[in-house]
């Protein structure tokens, strides 16, 4: 077993329960530090039952309670940058308490703090890149996210390990490790882990949605800007027209970003929708495995590329035919799946290739199921992808120590 550490682990996301998006990786990522036997303070936005959540995953918590912060909180943008810096003061205090042996940051917002607690504390710093946060702001409208402003922001985000020099870097993918190192960061120090699932919450479905039924096309996520925008909604358009028995099943809390959409979606004739709100993350898979097709219609951004987007991993998981536009860092992993369709980035494209899995006899894509849903279980589910990256903090501050 490794030598034990005291990890400082930092999140701008409510820790527990998870939110959706990348937050659910962080608590699979302090199980597993602390199943190796390290000691994690966890850093971040206050949460309830802390006492007791500090109980199940034996680690002490250090809150911030300032404001309230999470995806859905009100000035969201504006919490996020003046966030760093009272996460900042918050670590400071802590360790002068108890000295870290490590800090590891959980996303780009506090990895500002982490970057700045390096030559404050004198420590080794890991951050963690579950995606290029900034980069799915290239999908705005410009009067929110003008370009300029958003080209400046992406090239800070990534240049934070090289600002800081940092000790190691886990990226969400490939395609966000390749632009961490064309920025100057070396590719050794970087770690792809990808992004997981957790397989005991997504088995693979035993039967498939009974004859005669309508057919369901399914998303289920966070529903943010870059989730619905113009493919999602020509690609409604062009099922429809085809396809009007369809129902499109929206499974997810319904933000502004969903709300609208279905109000535009109102205009398409025989348009039918399902959304009954948030769904806990246990149940997810009854939804899904009720479906005949899962879709993950994401604009094309720097953030989209980068990302390596858990919709898929758990449409496969259940068993489920997906249609994906070409994101790079999934396209790379999943180009050879025979449950998986990659459109090109227009909706009409993305709406042809849902109707050509509604066509497709079952028989021609079931037996691979089994097959393509043990792949990801095997190299996806959380618990591998945690030990690899854990393993990967271990070393570097092992590597960090002796150079000292």
């Amino acid at each position: 077993m490794p030598v034990p550490l005291r990890i400082a682990f930092l999140t701008h996301e409510p820790f527990y329960p998870p939110s959706g998006g990348g937050s659910a990786e962080a608590v699979y990522l302090v199980r597993e530090m602390v199943r190796r036997g390290h000691s994690v303070h966890v850093f971040g936005p206050k949460i309830p039952a802390a006492e007791a959540v500090a109980k199940n995953f034996a680690v002490r918590l250090h809150l911030f309670e300032k404001w309230e912060m999470g995806r859905y909180a009100k000035l969201r943008n504006f919490k996020y940058l003046a966030y760093p810096f009272f996460l900042e003061r918050l670590v400071a205090a802590a360790a002068r308490e108890v000295p870290f042996d490590l800090i590891f940051s959980q996303h780009a917002i506090s990895a500002v703090a982490a970057g700045k607690l390096k030559s404050r504390l004198g420590v080794p710093v890991v951050m963690n890149f579950p995606d290029l946060l900034t980069g799915f702001m290239e999908t705005w409208p410009a009067y929110v996210a003008p370009k300029p402003a958003v080209q400046a922001l992406m090239r800070y985000e990534i240049s934070l390990p090289v600002r800081y020099g940092v000790d190691g870097v886990c990226a969400i993918s490939d395609e966000f490790a390749e632009r961490l190192a064309a920025r100057g960061y070396p590719r050794e120090k970087i770690c792809p882990i990808y992004y997981g699932y957790d397989a005991a919450a997504f088995p693979l479905r035993d039967s498939l949605p009974g004859p005669g039924r309508p057919p369901v096309v399914v998303m289920h996520g966070s529903f943010d800007a870059h989730h619905l925008g113009p493919i999602a909604f020509d690609a409604v358009k062009t099922v429809v027209a085809k396809q009007p028995e369809t129902i499109f099943r929206f499974v997810g809390r319904r933000t502004g970003g969903l709300e609208k959409f279905l109000q535009r979606a109102q205009a398409i004739p025989n348009f039918k929708f399902e959304a009954n709100g948030f769904t806990p993350y246990a149940e997810m898979s009854q939804q899904l495995a009720s479906a005949t097709v899962g879709i993950v219609p994401y604009e094309e951004s720097a953030g989209t590329h980068c990302a390596f987007v858990a919709k898929i991993v758990e449409y496969v998981a259940t068993g489920l035919p997906t249609v994906c536009t070409p994101l790079k860092s999934v396209r790379s992993y999943f180009k050879s799946d025979p449950l998986v369709k990659f459109s090109e980035f227009n909706g009409a494209d993305f709406g042809a290739q849902i109707l050509a899995w509604l066509a497709a006899p079952a028989a021609s894509w079931q037996p691979h199921a089994a097959q393509s849903a043990a792949r990801v279980k095997t190299e996806l589910d959380w618990q591998p992808l945690c030990r690899k990256a854990v393993e990967f903090v271990e070393k570097t501050c092992t590597a960090s120590t002796t150079k000292q």
